[in-house]
């Protein structure tokens, strides 16, 4: 939702709204409040697998086998402790060897904030802890993608992605359409065998370096679109949004591109009718499943991303339609 300035320029009216659920996102007591209130677990159930290995393969072999794709994401981040590091690290592990023991691993793969894994405490120590969940992925049988957080790792990030790749080329790349930069940065990983995931983005960022419309970032995610379209890589389109679904259908398309050389990507729990319409569409649709004990963070973040996710979520809280 936006209005008019005095001088014509559009000016978001939900910045109060996202940077109150951003503050909350940081509260313990509101945290303690969430968690415990019967109704909310409910909700926090609809949108993350659960807190344990288990449930998480539980989740993604029911959603494989409704024809779907799965990528899994322990949660936690901007980890200052290597100990909590080393403990995501083996959370991964366990994961990848539950998934091949269950043969799930062809379907399912990995996402990691690195983060989570050292990244702001030193960058080589995230290096190896990835390297570490990349050979386990090998493994496996199936790939890791690197989650993009805040502005402020980017370019970490992708020294730690190029580096990655020299053994791994499969490893996934996570750009966010809402940067300035992330056109530059769609062309340049738009290269053969780069699997690219597009994304809004879910971050508070600041003027000099984000689109602060919506409007913008929608245009942005569709010239991104574009250019990941006509490189040689494979695109992964992480929207919910209506219209940009029918946007990269079209553009797909235009570009030549058919069912299997691209795919759809939404969240766990958030319109599943349209993840098994896709699909049964001939489309490779992958379902982002979170788990983990530190959910709070991600669901407030989600809630922040848009205004509609907000709505969503509260009328989650009153019906399970």
């Amino acid at each position: 939702m936006v209005a008019r300035g005095r001088s014509g320029r559009t000016v978001p009216l939900v910045n109060p709204l996202r940077s109150l659920i951003l503050a909350a996102a940081r509260n313990g007591t509101i945290r303690r409040l969430v968690a415990t209130a019967p109704v909310s677990r409910d909700v926090v159930r609809r949108f993350v697998a659960g807190e344990t290995t288990a449930e998480a393969v539980a989740v993604t072999r029911r959603l494989v086998q409704s024809g779907l794709t799965v990528t899994l994401d322990y949660l936690g981040e901007d980890t200052t402790d290597a100990s909590l590091a080393e403990h995501t690290v083996q959370a991964y592990l366990d994961l990848l060897g539950q998934l091949h023991a269950e043969g799930l691993s062809d379907r399912a793969e990995v996402s990691v904030k690195l983060s989570a894994v050292g990244q702001l405490l030193d960058e080589d120590l995230a290096l190896e802890n990835a390297s570490r969940i990349c050979r386990a992925a090998e493994a496996a049988g199936t790939t890791v993608t690197l989650d993009m957080e805040d502005h402020t790792t980017t370019d970490s990030t992708l020294r730690i992605l190029a580096q990655l790749r020299t053994s791994w080329p499969w490893v996934g790349a996570v750009i966010q359409s809402y940067l300035h930069r992330t056109l530059d940065d769609a062309t340049a990983l738009a290269t053969e065998g780069s699997r690219v995931r597009l994304c809004k983005g879910a971050y508070k960022e600041p003027e000099s370096v984000a689109f602060q419309e919506m409007e913008e970032v929608d245009k942005s995610y569709v010239r991104c679109m574009n250019a990941l379209l006509a490189g040689e890589g494979y695109p992964k389109f992480a929207t919910h949004d209506p219209r940009l679904v029918r946007i990269i259908g079209e553009r797909a398309e235009a570009h030549g591109r058919k069912p299997g050389t691209f795919e759809h990507q939404m969240l766990f729990g958030i319109r599943p009718e349209e993840q098994l319409r896709l699909a049964q569409l001939g489309h490779t649709v992958r379902v982002y499943v979170p788990y983990g004990g530190e959910w709070y963070g991600y669901l407030m973040r989600r809630m922040a991303e848009r205004p509609a996710n907000t709505v969503f979520f509260l009328r989650a809280l009153v019906s399970k339609s």
